[in-house]
């Protein structure tokens, strides 16, 4: 085989175990008949509402099969204008809006958009697992700037203007976050803003957890002095309206941005199908209980396991404040995430994701995601406190 090119072969880099050993191994084993509960990644355990699906149903019929326009239907942009418009300071504009499959197309598009090759992005650890791999493929590098337990994982303005090299062109943050759940608190936004503006930084903000807030309330920091210029949003459907199959986002940012990313776009997507963007457009403007009823699943789901815990010894939660997952600090039992979570999936049965799985600064935690029914998460979040009681005896 021909050589491939550098840039591709380096996505994923070197390394050890990153913890998605246990994803596979509860995989095979629950492919082989072990009643293994997954509480590993994030996607719902309930469907598309039956009416977004109608939606798109009624679209595919009316013959909406073709080639879409790229940057997005005019009536979803608006849509999606509309509803960034009504939640936060700053209007939107259509022309500010880029239709993306999903929001991994649309942080790839970002990163694409502001590093050139070599140039480097901070990312915050915890990260989303894909972050530090589609910096690299975007081009660019990554570096990771810790946050921890202590602090709530919230972000340090000090130490990642410490960590900014002479290339760096851009932040990377999400809030509400995940792996943590945490969201960020006002006064750690204005910070970061002020730096990004001092030191002529794009920051990339991902909000796909903006509607899913249990404590205090979520803020973009496009709203922020000085930020409009300088903010790439990135956002979808998969997670407010359990989309995530359909591949439908966007990026929100300055127009001349956004004009080029579509460029982007020309040569890569082209486009999302159109009766993916009907049904995306009747979510937003006729799904408002929907997103609601999603919302309100998983903060009940949240509420239900951190009651589970009750005073455990050995397990100890980082409450969230946001999204779909819980952070369990379970460092009194000795062990590291990725050892608990493979000793857990071997004698119980549950499968979750160790903290190690979204770099080091989790190491010693478990990832919980909310994605079962409450009685099962329950169940098996009372047997993993007895199994990590066990272990820490």
């Amino acid at each position: 085989m021909a050589r491939l090119s550098e840039r591709i072969s380096g996505i994923v880099g070197a390394g050890g175990d990153d913890g998605w050993s246990v994803y596979y191994r509860a995989r095979a084993l629950a492919e082989a008949g072990a009643p293994v509960v997954m509480l590993t990644v994030g996607d719902h355990d309930i469907k598309t509402d039956p009416a977004i699906l109608a939606a798109m149903r009624a679209s595919q019929e009316r013959g909406n099969l073709g080639y879409p326009p790229v940057p997005g239907s005019a009536a979803l942009r608006r849509a999606i204008a509309g509803r960034v418009s009504a939640r936060t300071t700053l209007a939107a504009a259509t022309a500010q809006v880029l239709v993306v499959p999903g929001g991994q197309a649309g942080l790839f598009a970002s990163l694409t958009a502001v590093l050139d090759p070599g140039q480097s992005c901070i990312v915050l650890d915890p990260y989303y697992a894909t972050y530090v791999q589609t910096v690299r493929a975007a081009g660019g590098r990554a570096i990771v700037v810790p946050t921890s337990a202590e602090d709530g994982f919230q972000p340090d303005a000090a130490r990642i203007e410490a960590a900014l090299a002479p290339d760096t062109r851009a932040i990377l943050i999400n809030t509400p976050n995940n792996p943590t759940g945490a969201v960020y608190a006002p006064e750690r936004l204005a910070a970061i803003a002020d730096l990004c503006v001092r030191r002529d930084l794009w920051l990339i903000s991902d909000e796909v957890y903006d509607v899913q807030v249990h404590e205090g309330r979520h803020a973009s920091p496009r709203d922020l002095l000085g930020m409009a210029d300088r903010t790439l949003v990135v956002n979808s459907l998969s997670k407010s309206h359990a989309m995530t199959g359909s591949r439908i986002g966007w990026v929100l940012g300055p127009e001349a941005a956004i004009a080029r990313i579509g460029e982007l776009a020309t040569t890569t997507t082209y486009g999302v199908p159109g009766y993916i963007q009907d049904a995306a457009e009747f979510a937003m403007t006729e799904g408002a209980e929907i997103e609601a009823a999603i919302a309100a699943r998983y903060r009940r789901r949240r509420d239900a396991v951190l009651e589970s815990l009750g005073n455990a010894r050995a397990v100890r939660a980082n409450a969230p404040a946001g999204g779909m997952y819980v952070m369990l600090d379970i460092r009194p039992t000795g062990l590291s995430g990725l050892d608990f979570a493979h000793r857990l999936l071997e004698a119980e049965y549950i499968a979750v994701m160790p903290g190690e799985s979204f770099g080091t600064a989790a190491a010693g935690h478990l990832r919980v995601a909310l994605t079962r029914p409450e009685a099962v998460l329950r169940d098996a979040l009372a047997r993993l406190v007895a199994f990590a009681g066990t272990l820490a005896a």
